[in-house]
């Protein structure tokens, strides 16, 4: 496991912990996890997918970014790396994706 790697893997934890227990922005409720953190090598850029569930997708993405500045700073103090990436998030659709193949093959089948 590359040094990367197990930053990515403590940076989402850090975060999904941020995003259920300590963000009080209103527009971020419903179900929220984090499903992929992509990192760059040089730690200067970390690209987080979230997935939303029972919520406005695009309400809870604002509201999140909204918090990005609060959730760098501590995750600063949380994590011991020198350089602290620039952190972005994006809705991951990955599970409706996955919901609409289920179906297409449900319906290939009968």
């Amino acid at each position: 496991m590359e040094r990367t790697d197990r930053i990515a893997e403590e940076i989402k934890k850090v975060i999904s912990e941020m995003i259920q227990n300590e963000l009080k922005d209103p527009r971020v409720k419903g179900l929220i996890s984090v499903t992929k953190i992509n990192l760059t090598k040089d730690l200067k850029f970390c690209k987080i997918y979230i997935s939303v569930l029972g919520a406005d997708k695009e309400e809870v993405l604002a509201g999140i970014k909204s918090g990005a500045g609060y959730m760098r700073k501590e995750l600063g103090q949380r994590v011991q790396i020198r350089i602290l990436p620039e952190l972005q998030f994006v809705i991951d659709n990955s599970m409706e994706y996955g919901a609409h193949i289920d179906q297409v093959i449900k319906g290939l089948n009968s």
